[in-house]
């Protein structure tokens, strides 16, 4: 699943190629991605793009009151928001040329599929996804709030006003800090992936209690959060999409990196599987040489 840092550079990247483009066409193809009725996605077309941004994981497009470019319009004035969740196994594929309603078999398949036109400049938008759980997701509506799982979001951890006392405050749970890291209605934006490797960098244990966290620890799990999340965005930033998964993978230095050598320590990359997932870990640097087991047999060990 695409986390904070791919979406931001997803969006820079839609948002370079598309405000001030008109919606041309829009196909749902898969109607049980899209989660809202009224108004209908027809709605869309001949409106312009004004931006891409994003919210968490999720993209936003900030689409003009019908008949407007968008400037000077105000919120209550037809504006409408295009929000898309990539969940597990979505993806965005951009194309030169306007789509059709239905696209060519391949791997995976198209879940919606958009067309936008900028003077003598189309772009062609598939939102696809792999495997078969069909989790991707768009919703239209007037306001970011009007999507439930946004509106409990938690806080944007690379905003300004993310301070570390902020960040303090919102360990006072006896909550794995794995789990609490990964939780959006804690803080958005952060999955497995970026989870595993901030607490690499932080030396705590994914298996380590956050209300138990003394003052040294939680300023370097903050110092760590910071700097993965900076690093990793400013890297994903300019680059295509159909870059941004593969460069993700080669950067990480524990996450998917099962049985290799730790790039601090030497020590081998170990790996604790649940049902839907699995985290990865360096002993040395993270639990003291200690060996995690199974969850549902394993101590919590700080």
């Amino acid at each position: 699943m695409p986390e904070l840092p791919e979406v931001t550079a997803l969006a820079a990247f839609l948002d370079a190629r598309l405000a001030g483009a008109t919606v041309d066409r829009v196909f749902i193809v898969s109607p049980s991605a899209l989660k809202t009725a009224n108004p209908p996605y027809t709605d869309l077309v001949g409106r312009s793009i004004e931006s891409v941004g994003r919210r968490g994981k999720y993209l936003v497009f900030r689409v003009a009151p019908d008949g407007s470019s968008g400037e000077g319009a105000d919120d209550g004035g037809g504006r409408l928001l295009v929000v898309v969740h990539l969940a597990l196994g979505g993806w965005v594929k951009v194309h030169d040329k306007l789509p059709e309603a239905t696209a060519g078999r391949g791997k995976g398949y198209s879940a919606a599929r958009f067309g936008f036109v900028r003077g003598d400049e189309t772009t062609g938008i598939d939102l696809t996804e792999a495997g078969t759980w069909k989790r991707l997701a768009v919703w239209i509506v007037p306001r970011l709030e009007d999507v439930p799982a946004i509106a409990e979001l938690g806080p944007e951890p690379l905003e300004d006003d993310f301070t570390l006392e902020r960040f303090r405050s919102l360990l006072t749970k006896r909550q794995q800090i794995k789990g609490l890291l990964r939780n959006q209605k804690v803080i958005a934006g952060i999955g497995n992936a970026y989870s595993d490797e901030i607490l690499h960098l932080a030396k705590l244990s994914p298996f380590a209690v956050a209300s138990t966290l003394d003052d040294g620890e939680t300023e370097r799990l903050y110092a760590a959060l910071r700097s993965m999340l900076e690093g990793a965005t400013a890297e994903a930033i300019g680059r295509p999409p159909e870059d941004l998964k593969d460069e993700k993978r080669a950067s990480m230095r524990v996450h998917r990196r099962t049985g290799e050598a730790c790039p601090v320590c030497g020590d081998t990359i170990r790996e604790v599987t649940f049902s839907d997932s699995a985290l990865q870990y360096c002993p040395t640097c993270q639990t003291g040489g200690k060996l995690l087991a199974d969850r549902t047999t394993s101590k919590f060990l700080k």
